[in-house]
């Protein structure tokens, strides 16, 4: 596996004096679960480098051939030695013109600039053909994205070819009180930039407001504008790690452009610092921050009174900082799993589909779990059917073991568990039937010296286990279960991170996510206008007693009564609590078509990445989903696809919020929807479970670091 990222030849890819290209290069890679295998081409001056693998390529242009072809061709001429997975071009869309067909690398197009300004991306022609020869285009705006698809046909609009993906910055703690009186500007101190409208307002805010500061940070030696005060200092270009600490001691910045910029660092940068930001309404820079000033009317009047709306109004001003912070999203972090994302599915789709197993493509499963064959099909959609349909639907060959069913047939006085006529029956199933694979799940009565017997019998036969249910606080006794038979097993996955479980660092463990099956979620809640109930939320729908037992207690409850209590006019569909009788089966669906939201809500504590089966259930319908944050599901999910709350009282004014805005809810619903079947789906899950416990661990999964 190699990736290889191509710098613009003009790029200083040096902390000397380093543009926004190099600096997302820089911070996308260093971060970036793929660090190893990449280089970074590039041709620089400066000797001092960021700290990556980078390959400097010499460059001398050749008489009557252009700079960039030639650039190009010495690029390819290191890739002959060594091709590479992915190729990744930054900003130049004419490279692809230089790229030989016969080039199997997949090529990813990045652009940090307008694409109607650059040689190779000016013409309808030219961006249809980037769009045939490009894996993926990434851009750094939704803007810079609708500057491509002008004049094209709507059908490109669809396209998961096209990617936004934004700037990035370090998330801090910063401390509001410790902020200074300076107003910043940084960038090229040009009228294109708006430095001008910048200087001249400011003066006249210094002489207005005495106890303030001004500062400069950029250069321009093209364009002199020059503005003197002693309370306003120019400092020139600075080192990024030092702009970013001024920004922190900042209370006030502006980037009020002239220009349509794609982007913009300085309004994500300042907001992630917890700046005020003045910004003007240009291109994408509005995209950069999520609270502040925007001018739509850009002049020096509008910079002056918007800074000066900022200094007299000290509530306002703090408000600001306080939700730039707050709000911030595009940390290196969250920007990262993104373009590391569509990397694990360009390595995917290169191998094989199915290459589990040396000798054969489909296998022979025995899957041994509580198929919930005596409930006369109230439990039909539970989570082994879902596995279960993964592995069919990946055309293997599978016999069902219900392991509940059998026990409950088989019990006698001289066996009154029918755990003994279980174990029986399977290693005798085992006999006829020969599997490859045998996966067990929650297959607690099946007895660790029946699987002693089947290896030492069938020494090839593969052994793995699934667990769904929490094993931490007060449910050891599930981990108990779990690491029974652990010694017999290949491969064992759980649905909660297995770093915060305290389980064996020796034994394969890993985590899966409760699998979403398109059989079961048939639902689109989100498009249905007749709901006419906000949230859903039900306890023991899952389980055939669906009630409490006596002398059990369920936090939960109390929760839900509060929330009820705390969120005025909204109306809540609850089940299995506070008398409410639970549901199952048909009845289940046919209620939660009729709400717009669900609650998803464990029991106990949140804990990294668990969740009951109710996610698969809310989600997978298309009702938008809240969630607790401290589950860590952001690391999957984007506020934009479920909606995390910090406290009982956060996710009582978030339900208010999208009970009363229908269509941002829709939004965030289909959204969640779409990403959970597309990751998370019942297919992908068995073939992880397959692939890991064969030991093919090259295909990378979204949950699976």
């Amino acid at each position: 596996m190699k990736i290889s990222i191509l710098l613009p030849y003009k790029e200083n890819f040096s902390p000397t004096y380093a543009g926004a290209v190099s600096l997302f290069v820089k911070d996308t890679t260093l971060r970036s679960k793929y660090k190893k295998v990449i280089t970074v081409f590039g041709h620089t001056e400066y000797k001092k480098i960021f700290n990556v693998n980078y390959v400097n390529i010499p460059f001398g242009k050749k008489i009557f051939q252009s700079g960039s072809k030639s650039y190009v061709s010495k690029f390819l001429n290191i890739e002959e030695q060594n091709p590479s997975n992915i190729i990744e071009i930054h900003n130049r869309p004419n490279y692809l013109e230089y790229l030989p067909k016969t080039l199997k690398a997949k090529i990813v197009l990045y652009f940090h600039n307008d694409p109607l300004t650059m040689i190779g991306s000016k013409t309808k022609n030219q961006r249809i053909n980037l769009f045939k020869k490009s894996y993926k285009i990434i851009f750094n705006s939704e803007w810079s994205k609708k500057r491509f698809l002008n004049g094209l046909n709507k059908v490109y609009y669809k396209s998961e070819k096209l990617i936004v993906i934004y700037q990035s910055t370090n998330k801090v703690k910063i401390n509001l009180n410790k902020k200074k009186n300076w107003i910043i500007f940084v960038g090229k101190l040009n009228r294109a930039k708006g430095y001008d409208l910048f200087g001249k307002a400011v003066l006249k805010i210094l002489n207005k407001f005495p106890n303030w500061k001004a500062i400069a940070i950029g250069d321009e030696p093209r364009e002199k504008l020059i503005f003197a005060h002693k309370n306003l200092k120019k400092l020139g270009f600075l080192k990024h790690e030092k702009v970013l600490d001024i920004f922190t001691k900042t209370s006030i910045a502006v980037a009020c452009s002239r220009w349509n910029e794609p982007l913009g660092r300085t309004g994500l940068e300042a907001s992630s610092r917890g700046c005020a930001v003045i910004i003007s309404n240009r291109g994408g820079l509005p995209e950069t921050i999520t609270n502040g000033i925007i001018i739509k009317r850009l002049n020096e009047l509008n910079v002056y009174n918007s800074i000066k709306k900022l200094i007299e109004n000290s509530k306002y001003r703090r408000i600001l900082q306080k939700l730039s912070i707050k709000n911030f999203m595009h940390t290196h972090k969250n920007i990262v799993n993104k373009i590391d994302l569509y990397r694990n599915i360009a390595i995917d789709s290169d191998l094989p589909k199915i290459n589990f197993y040396k000798k054969k493509e489909k296998l022979k499963i025995l899957h041994v779990t509580n198929f919930n064959e005596r409930h006369d099909g109230r439990l039909f959609f539970n989570t082994g059917r879902r596995i279960n349909n993964g592995f069919i639907r990946l055309n293997h060959s599978v016999l069902e073991f219900s392991d509940r069913d059998i026990v409950s047939y088989y019990r006698r006085i001289n066996d009154p568990s029918g755990s003994n006529k279980l174990n029986e029956k399977l290693f005798n199933t085992v006999y006829n039937y020969v599997p490859d694979i045998i996966v067990l799940g929650h297959a607690d009565l099946i007895k660790k010296e029946t699987l002693h017997k089947i290896k030492l019998n069938f020494p090839d036969i593969k052994i793995c286990q699934w667990f769904l249910d929490r094993m931490d606080g007060p449910w050891q006794i599930n981990k108990e279960r779990f690491l029974d038979k652990i010694d017999y097993t290949d491969s064992n996955f759980c649905t909660t991170s297995p770093e915060v479980l305290n389980l064996p660092k020796d034994k394969k463990i890993k985590y899966i996510p409760n699998p979403v099956d398109e059989s079961f979620e048939k639902l689109n809640v989100y498009s249905n206008n007749n709901s006419i109930n906000d949230v859903f939320f039900a306890l023991s729908h899952g389980v055939h007693r669906g009630v409490l037992k006596k002398g059990k207690f369920d936090g939960r409850e109390s929760f839900i009564n509060k929330l009820i209590n705390i969120t005025p006019n909204v109306k809540f569909d609850l089940y299995g609590i506070n008398n409410i009788q639970p549901i199952w089966a048909d009845s289940f669906y046919k209620v939660i078509e009729k709400s717009k939201m669900g609650l998803n809500l464990s029991q106990g504590k949140p804990i990294k990445y668990y969740s009951s089966d109710r996610i698969t259930q809310l989600v997978g319908n298309g009702l938008l989903t809240f969630i607790d944050e401290k589950t860590e599901f952001s690391d999957f999910f984007n506020k934009d696809e479920l909606i995390f709350y910090n406290s009982i009282s956060d996710l009582s004014e978030k339900i208010i919020k999208y009970s009363l805005d229908d269509k941002e809810r829709i939004k965030v619903a289909k959204k969640g929807k779409y990403k959970y079947f597309k990751y998370f789906n019942s297919s992908l899950i068995a073939k992880y479970i397959i692939s890991t416990t064969f030991g093919n661990t090259k295909i990378k999964y979204l949950w699976d670091e």
